[in-house]
């Protein structure tokens, strides 16, 4: 077996070199306090539970300052988290689906407009999206990948400056309603959609 194929590196020992450095580290220092006070009180000297306490309580307020910051971060972040987790199932799935079926614009629209003369506003909205999303991907201005989140194609579509930006940010907040709200889709939507596609394509 060739020494490559050992890790040359883990989280486990990583995380065990930083606890022994700190270990020594706080060692040196009491060391060091307990050396010097002989010289200010020479009857006092530090007892090893004193020692261990203290040891103990730099821990403690070590892994509370780590849980607070992780909680934050949590706080600050699970939206977006649990965004890009539902959306990879949603409308990931959505765009594998439609990929594998390679639905062509015309069909997208189609159906769309099938789904809405039967009052299915919710799948004729997606469906002008999922045709938009072909449309980018068609025209070469924006690839289909199952794991790019709406939130990224619309900053990939700003850093590509395109224009106009309104159209695209109507779909994809409908969309982002659609797979992550409970309001109800109406005509008023589907139409919305429609005419954002339209400004889209015929620019």
């Amino acid at each position: 077996m060739s020494t490559e194929t050992f890790a040359k590196t883990s989280w486990d020992w990583q995380l065990s070199q930083f606890q022994q450095r700190i270990g020594e580290w706080l060692e040196y220092e009491f060391y060091r306090f307990d050396n010097v006070l002989p010289e200010i009180s020479p009857d006092w000297k530090l007892s090893p539970w004193l020692a261990n306490l203290l040891n103990f309580l730099f821990w403690l307020v070590v892994v509370l300052f780590v849980a607070v910051v992780i909680w934050r971060l949590w706080r600050e972040f699970n939206p977006y988290i649990y965004a890009w987790l539902a959306n990879n199932s949603d409308a990931g799935n959505a765009r594998s689906k439609m990929s594998s079926e390679n639905l062509s614009v015309t069909t997208l629209l189609e159906r769309s407009q099938q789904l809405y003369r039967q009052g299915n506003y919710r799948e004729a909205c997606r469906c002008v999206y999922l045709a938009i999303l072909q449309h980018l991907h068609d025209t070469k201005t924006l690839l289909h990948q199952p794991s790019r989140t709406d939130a990224e194609y619309l900053q990939l579509l700003k850093l590509g400056n395109q224009t106009p930006l309104q159209p695209y940010e109507t779909l994809i907040t409908t969309h982002e309603q659609l797979c992550f709200g409970n309001a109800q889709m109406l005509p008023e939507n589907y139409q919305q959609c429609r005419q954002a596609y339209q400004e889209i394509t015929e620019k």
